[in-house]
């Protein structure tokens, strides 16, 4: 039986004014199959259906959210409806009047990206120069009384930084600040081995996150999101395949993650065509990998099936070209050879990214 969905994710739009090489989007962004967002008013409608169905919590990403001209209409008519909602941001160019006027429709809680905690390298890595916009808009959300979380992507380029991170977000006056080590989805999957940290570096950070959890001032919430292929076991990925969590795209496809749409071998049905109901109760996309069923052995007969529910279906495509097969990062798969390969090929070099611009990471540094 499924369970209600409590957090909808609406990408916005996949436009966006900085080029992070670990973006979550698809690699076809722009393309056809995203080209035409959904109107303000299907926006509307969709958040209706979605608090209809049970849901609680609205992410209003991207790309850019606040690309859109309309965002404020939108946070007015989700506030309308109860919902808690999170603007989760780059703040690039975003002023204090857009961030009071985000305030004045509804909006809840801002989340800010930062690439590192100093502009050279920051900007090195978003492909813009961001930092100080960044900054400026962290203060403006203080002042309007925002709570505030700090995100950072962590990968071989900025891990060295994490202390730093974590003291500029105390700094700032953040509540949280989420350390997300780079989950190998988008185009963060097309830069695997330039992105791909050591497990000294990974070692490094995570002292540091135990040392300033255990600082008797703290008053930080410090998230460290686990960097899968290093792990021996998978997390559970979203609370498992459809049971608390959908996407919508900016083109109004519906997906039970934010990377699931790169899964090939499933169709995903449109809001604009079918309502999220229907979608998510009756959809096949939603239906194929709920409980346990559709296991291969070793899951099927594991302790962990219950705790993990077969780990990542987007992973287990991506990697091992199967959405069924177990997530290959589990020691138990047959398949995490491939992850050990890529771990290996990937050993600390000095490798240059593709931007999501197309643009190469040594070709932004030759302009600096």
């Amino acid at each position: 039986m499924a369970t209600h969905p409590l957090w909808l994710l609406a990408e916005l739009t996949y436009r966006c004014p900085l080029q992070c090489p670990y973006c979550s989007n698809p690699l076809d962004f722009a393309g056809p199959r995203f080209k035409h967002e959904l109107t303000t008013d299907e926006w509307r409608r969709v958040f209706r259906e979605a608090k209809a169905l049970g849901v609680l919590q609205l992410g209003l990403s991207g790309g850019e959210p606040t690309l859109r001209p309309d965002l404020a209409q939108l946070v007015g008519a989700a506030h309308d409806l109860g919902l808690y909602q999170t603007l989760v941001t780059s703040a690039y160019r975003l002023t204090r009047e857009r961030l009071a006027e985000l305030k004045s429709a509804g909006l809840d809680h801002v989340q800010i990206s930062i690439q590192a905690a100093e502009a050279e390298l920051s900007d090195c890595i978003a492909g813009a120069p961001s930092h100080a916009d960044k900054l400026a808009a962290y203060r403006y959300t203080k002042e309007l009384g925002f709570p505030l979380t700090v995100n950072v992507v962590l990968h071989r380029r900025n891990l060295h930084q994490v202390g730093e991170m974590i003291r500029l977000a105390r700094d700032l006056g953040a509540e949280r600040i989420e350390l997300a080590n780079t989950q190998f989805y988008g185009w963060a999957l097309h830069n695997r081995r330039a992105l791909m940290p050591t497990r000294e570096q990974l070692a490094a950070a995570w002292l540091v996150v135990e040392q300033e959890r255990a600082r008797p001032d703290n008053r930080l919430e410090i998230v460290w999101v686990l960097p899968d292929y290093y792990e021996q076991y998978p997390k559970p990925c979203m609370g498992g395949w459809g049971r608390s969590y959908m996407t919508v795209t900016p083109s109004g496809e519906v997906w039970p993650c934010h990377a699931a749409g790169r899964i090939t071998t499933l169709r995903f049905d449109n809001a604009r065509e079918r309502s999220l109901e229907w979608i998510w109760s009756e959809s096949d996309a939603f239906r194929r990998f709920r409980g346990d069923a559709w296991m291969p052995e070793p899951c099927r007969s594991c302790a962990r099936k219950d705790v993990d529910f077969g780990g990542c279906r987007c992973q287990a495509f991506l990697v091992a070209g199967d959405a069924a097969a177990t997530d290959p990062v589990c020691s138990l798969s047959p398949h995490r050879h491939l992850i050990d390969a890529a771990l290996h090929e990937s050993g600390g070099g000095d490798e240059g990214w593709t931007y999501r611009a197309a643009r190469s990471s040594r070709a932004f540094a030759s302009r600096e």
